[in-house]
């Protein structure tokens, strides 16, 4: 999704106010961006903490300030300043995270991002957006340059199978109908589903793509499905604490809703003790292809 990200943002440069800080990341993708804004291309060096407060005084100023790393250098290492300098102010700084999840693999612990959309949506006014597919980039960036708060855009890959046509975006998408349970997918994991051969399951399938901390955060049909199938699955990415599952838990029962049955399938860290690809991590936290076809089964069945 980086080269996605870079094409649409060309789009953007000839607004004045748009300004782009990287932590010395983005080498051959964010190329073309930096000819484009010159000066207002920003590289801040490893110093995430600084570039963060100098993207809250650029943002204070009336300005558009957009600012890139991986995953855990945007989010993790900078977060003192995210909670004091961006968020309590509610500035309007896009804090974009290369390689959401397991995104970066062998690279271990340090460079994996499976507790921050938990950790930042405890922060005064954070949005975060969570784009499944390459196409669902140029409608979130338009969103993004009209935002009036604190965002995060968590950059994932697209692995959806070829012949798949995607929906245009919206924070909530109903994929496919079907009767037998309702399955919810967040962000880009739902590629796993849909390279699913043979699917007779007969569920209906929805997306997940932006996540809140405010009030009334479901999607009326979304709950209207629940209520119909009592059966539901919830896949993503992330840790179990602070996921959007246990959000989504705490919202259905607030309204009194009942599930026959509830299987959420998250990221487990580490428990094997090594490290690998993304689709090796994604096997040892049953969010893999396999995993996914073996609990609809259980909550069909």
């Amino acid at each position: 999704m980086r080269n996605e990200l870079t094409q649409n943002l060309l789009l953007k440069s000839s607004d004045k106010n748009f300004i782009f800080l990287t932590g010395d990341l983005g080498f051959m993708a964010l190329e073309p961006l930096k000819e484009s804004l010159g000066e207002r291309f920003i590289n801040a060096g490893v110093a995430e903490q600084n570039m963060i407060s100098v993207a809250a005084g650029l943002a204070q100023s009336g300005l558009k300030p957009w600012v890139y790393s991986i995953a855990p250098f945007v989010y993790a290492r900078p977060f003192e300043q995210i909670r004091n300098d961006i968020c309590l102010h509610e500035l309007p700084v896009v804090l974009v995270g290369n390689g959401g999840g397991y995104g970066y693999g062998i690279m271990g612990p340090t460079h994996h991002a499976i507790d921050d959309y938990g950790a930042l949506l405890g922060l005064n006014a954070m949005n975060v957006y969570i784009p499944a597919f390459d196409e669902d980039l140029s409608s979130i960036i338009n969103l993004l340059f009209e935002t009036k708060k604190p965002a995060y855009l968590r950059l994932g890959v697209d692995k959806k199978p070829k012949s798949f046509k995607v929906k245009p975006f919206s924070s909530w998408r109903n994929l496919f109908q079907g009767e037998n349970a309702t399955l919810l997918f967040i962000g880009p994991i739902v590629s796993e589903y849909l390279k699913l051969e043979n699917n007779n399951f007969s569920c209906s399938v929805w997306l997940l793509s932006k996540l809140s901390n405010g009030e009334n955060i479901l999607d009326e049909n979304f709950i209207h499905d629940v209520l119909r199938t009592r059966k539901l699955l919830i896949v993503e990415e992330h840790l179990e604490h602070g996921s959007a599952a246990t959000m989504i838990a705490y919202e259905l029962c607030k309204r009194n809703i009942h599930l026959e049955k509830f299987i959420h399938l998250c990221a487990k860290g580490y428990p094997s003790g090594k490290y690998g690809s993304q689709s090796f991590h994604q096997k040892e936290s049953n969010i893999d292809s396999d995993s996914i076809f073996h609990s609809i089964n259980r909550l069909i069945n």
